[in-house]
């Protein structure tokens, strides 16, 4: 299996470098002289409805056979072989589109954009895999999710974190997130559709620095196991808040744990909570006290991210061209004469008045203003339940899975020698 694995590593990382070098202009830049007329664009005919159907039936019955392998079967080498189908059809033959990652974005457009009408697929895609982890905890991350399967098939010698590195780098979600929601809201951009690590691999053919970024986190994901999944993937925060709640969660033994300890080091994800001592957790200073201190401060945290979120909207909006347009415009009018930039000159072009373009851009500010105070107070919220959860005492006497972190991979599985 290890050689399989080398192997597949090897044939992926050498398709990236292929699609990196590919990426060099092939077509002479156009030049618009006197006398050029501006074709006519062509829509490219949308994917069959058909076919985007039968998209969302294999994703029920990837789903379904994830969660089979997990609680019923009990089987890694299952769990493996699903997730290279993933890989393979969700991932090359698809193209790493549908998402259920980006579709994030379409859900959050549809709310605020009466303009927009997200579609039965996209819809579909994201919820499908909320529920299943509401009842079965995150078997869509086992093995139905493009980007986790291509991080998971690398893993060669992964090495466990200091619980403070995992902690402070599991906000990065939560931030990735609100951004996302924000940029989406406002009608800015998809920024996780914009900067999927794995898209240009899939698709080979993506910007040079993608490229080397997707291949960046493969190769961190030899030895830091699921990198994008564990300290990135914003749709992997709603799937930890739905497998908490799971009523069915795959778990390390069959039947009663026999404290053998052989499943201690067996998961990659630092994701096995460990029994707990009472003493030690009074040696610690852990107590009532502290936690209601920290539990009184979270209005504070609260309100400090909601005034730093209000105070960087301006910067913040000007990832809308909109903005950035009008700001660019007002601070330097002199480039109204400057023949190569496109967007001045599409603007120019448009016949659209300056005037307009400004309170466009205001309206636009004033929902980033309330969009980033939101997104801020969020983070803030996010913050204080963290330093909340570092003074929470839970009583454990067995190794059990972190229902929110687990990925439901199974490999803690093959480590315990109870039988059913």
């Amino acid at each position: 299996m290890k050689k399989l694995r080398y192997l597949f590593f090897l044939i992926l990382l050498g398709l990236t470098t292929i699609s990196a070098f590919a990426q060099q202009q092939r077509f002479p830049k156009p030049e618009f002289d006197s006398g050029y007329t501006q074709p006519t664009p062509e829509t490219p005919e949308p994917r069959a409805l058909s076919m985007e159907y039968f998209d969302v039936l294999v994703l029920l019955i990837v789903l379904s056979l994830a969660t089979y392998f997990v609680l019923k079967r009990r089987s890694r080498q299952g769990i493996l072989w699903l997730s290279v189908f993933t890989l393979l059809y969700f991932g090359f033959y698809r193209n790493g589109c549908i998402c259920s990652i980006g579709a994030i974005q379409n859900m959050t457009l549809s709310f605020f954009d009466p303009n927009y009408a997200i579609s039965l697929t996209a819809l579909l895609f994201f919820v499908f895999p909320l529920a299943f982890t509401l009842f079965f905890g995150r078997t869509f991350c086992a093995g139905a999710c493009p980007l986790g399967a291509i991080q998971d098939l690398v893993i060669i010698k992964p090495i466990s974190l200091p619980k403070w590195l995992n902690k402070t780098l599991g906000l990065i979600p939560y931030i990735y997130l609100a951004l996302a929601v924000l940029f989406a809201a406002t009608g800015t951009d998809f920024i996780i559709c914009r900067y999927d690590p794995f898209i240009g691999i899939f698709r080979m053919d993506a910007q040079f620095h993608m490229v080397v970024f997707g291949a960046a986190f493969l190769l961190m994901g030899m030895f830091v196991a699921r990198p994008y999944c564990r300290f990135f993937c914003p749709y992997g925060v709603l799937l930890s808040w739905m497998s908490r709640f799971s009523k069915w969660h795959l778990t390390i033994t069959p039947s009663k744990c026999i404290q053998c300890k052989l499943c201690t080091h067996s998961c990659p994800f630092d994701a096995i909570d460990f029994p707990t001592n009472e003493k030690d957790v009074l040696k610690s200073g852990l107590g009532p006290k502290r936690f209601i201190t920290y539990a009184v401060i979270i209005p504070l945290w609260v309100a400090a991210g909601a005034f730093v979120g209000a105070k960087s909207h301006t910067f913040l909006s000007k990832a809308n061209p909109d903005v950035y347009l009008a700001e660019l415009l007002i601070a330097k009018p002199e480039l109204k004469n400057d023949l190569d930039n496109i967007d001045i000159q599409t603007f120019l072009s448009s016949g659209k008045q300056m005037q307009t373009l400004v309170e466009e851009a205001e309206v636009i500010r004033g929902k980033f203003y309330t969009g980033s105070m939101i997104a801020g107070g969020f983070l803030g919220l996010v913050i204080g339940v963290t330093l909340l959860n570092t003074v929470v005492f839970r009583k454990r006497q067995d190794y059990e899975p972190h229902k929110g972190n687990c990925y439901s991979c199974g490999r803690c599985m093959d480590f315990c020698p109870v039988e059913k």
